[in-house]
């Protein structure tokens, strides 16, 4: 169970911070971001997650908004492994968690 909690915290960590970094080069890059590499780079890990996204919420929401919900999609599985693997560490010993 501590592997499993362990892994979904590390895949969430990696796609909220290629969703956070790909907001914060679109903000540097300005228009010329789809010619970024490493913007795309960033798009192709966080696309995934984006795109989950989209099959669950609504038509309503337009796909400018989608990337946020992925990320607070993605927060709120960080934040619910993070307390899952406390909870397990202090299960069985904070010594077996190192």
């Amino acid at each position: 169970m501590l592997f499993f909690a362990s892994t979904l915290k590390l895949i969430a960590e990696i796609a909220l911070l290629a969703l956070l970094g790909q907001w914060i080069l679109g903000l540097l890059a300005g228009a010329r971001k789809d010619t970024n590499l490493f913007y795309q780079i960033l798009q192709i890990v966080g696309k995934p997650f984006v795109v989950a996204s989209r099959f669950i919420t609504p038509k309503q929401i337009i796909d400018r908004h989608v990337p946020l919900v992925a990320f607070l999609l993605l927060l709120f599985i960080w934040i619910a492994a993070t307390l899952m693997k406390i909870r397990i560490c202090l299960e069985i010993g904070v010594e077996l968690c190192k």
